[in-house]
């Protein structure tokens, strides 16, 4: 009896110490994803690099909408239970210098487009992986406008707010709603707003020192003139928007819908939007129209499209170990290097990379819209801004829209944020 217990005893350590070593070689990582747009392509790339990478398992998290995805970062970090990745804005990448690896040994590190990196490169270190250059700017469906205007269309003719007026009042008189703008408080925050920042000088140190101008409460925003152009842009977006009547119900979706299906001409939106585009008008036409932000054309910004690294993957060091860091810098090298990697980036997710090595080139029609005006030079390059900007500012921007402040004070607003910015 003692021989049987003793060797049920012995097999049952087998057993168990077999399946510690089976699921030791597992590894087990998680990424927060706050491109809600990619989320079925990202679900589908982890399949892809699991089945390539035996051992690891990717989930991917998306960032809940109405949360910006540095809170749900920083709640999950409040529980433990931290992501191995986290996909951030490039104004959240300052909050996590101490809680990010150092990522600049990465092979990657030196393979960037110019100025990829410049968001999470702090302290003399590279926290950040750059998923993609984006861009944004009025997006136009060609059929309908071609068919407004008799002819074909060539966006750098619109060089000033009263071209693009005159634009929206031909679409309108040919039976079609002329735009539609999106209420969300990154859209209108951290998008449109932005403009009146970046589009102050060519120069990104003076507009870097026109925001700390800001924070000192220094700048009279109501008598600044780029300000007050691209607000009077917005009155004119604020007159042709099909939501007019009810300007705060507008949704992503609904934006993406309208274009797609021809019921509006217009869209103020990124080249993020061409998956969902895509589902409604898939061999559709579709490119960017700069904003105007002055009746003088040869004004610096009015042919331009806003475009630069728009989100960056930054690697947990604290809570996550040296197996699931390891995972995840693969992950991360297998979206550069490998074959399969490249194809599920540019292809599947339409995103411009943001590194010289990958030689795809996204076939859609924004991200091509996108490469021309940065062939031509006409684009601005974004900027770093708060991490709790779009949400502050783009209820501001939100009022304004609604018709619930006026222009006076909306800068009263937005200067009150600025100086709170530390």
């Amino acid at each position: 009896m003692k021989k049987y217990l003793s060797m049920v005893v012995f097999l049952m350590v087998i057993l168990v110490s077999s399946f510690v070593i089976v699921n030791a070689g597992n590894v087990e990582i998680t990424l927060v994803n706050s491109k809600e747009e990619i989320q079925k392509q990202l679900e589908e790339a982890a399949e892809v690099f699991e089945s390539e990478n035996p051992g690891i398992s990717l989930e991917v998290i998306p960032a809940p909408a109405g949360q910006s995805p540095y809170e749900k970062v920083v709640a999950m970090y409040a529980s433990g239970n931290a992501p191995t990745l986290a996909m951030l804005d490039p104004g959240d990448m300052p909050k996590f210098t101490e809680k990010f690896m150092d990522l600049s040994s990465q092979k990657w590190a030196k393979d960037g487009m110019p100025g990829a990196f410049n968001a999470a490169e702090i302290d003399g270190k590279l926290i950040g992986f750059p998923l993609a250059i984006e861009g944004y700017a009025f997006i136009y469906n060609k059929k309908i406008v071609e068919k407004a205007v008799n002819g074909d269309f060539d966006p750098s003719t619109i060089k000033t707010r009263d071209d693009l007026e005159r634009l929206f009042q031909q679409i309108e008189d040919s039976g079609v709603s002329p735009l539609h703008i999106s209420p969300m408080d990154w859209s209108l925050g951290q998008h449109y707003l932005a403009i009146a920042y970046i589009a102050q000088s060519k120069d990104q140190e003076d507009v870097y020192k026109f925001l700390d101008d800001l924070k000192a409460g220094k700048v009279d925003l109501a008598n600044n003139k780029v300000f007050n152009g691209l607000m009077e842009t917005f009155d004119v977006m604020k007159k042709y928007n099909i939501d007019k009547n009810d300007p705060l119900s507008g949704t992503y979706d609904r934006g993406a819908e309208l274009l797609g299906l021809g019921k509006v001409a217009i869209w103020f939106m990124g080249n993020w939007a061409w998956p969902s585009l895509n589902e409604f008008d898939p061999d559709g036409q579709y490119g960017f129209l700069a904003v105007p932000i002055s009746n003088k054309a040869a004004d610096f910004g009015n042919s331009s499209i806003v475009k630069g690294s728009s989100k960056f993957i930054g690697i947990d060091k604290e809570q996550s170990s040296k197996e699931e860091r390891a995972a995840a810098q693969k992950f991360l090298n297998w979206l550069i290097y490998s074959d399969s990697g490249q194809d599920v980036l540019v292809n599947k997710m339409n995103i411009i990379p943001a590194y010289k090595s990958i030689e795809l080139e996204p076939a859609d029609p924004l991200a091509k819209s996108i490469t021309k005006y940065m062939v031509k030079a006409q684009t601005i390059e974004t900027i770093t801004l708060p991490a709790d900007h779009w949400s502050v500012v783009g209820a501001s921007m939100q009022k304004y829209l609604a018709g619930y402040i006026d222009k006076a004070g909306l800068a009263k607003e937005v200067e009150a944020y600025w100086k709170t910015v530390k």
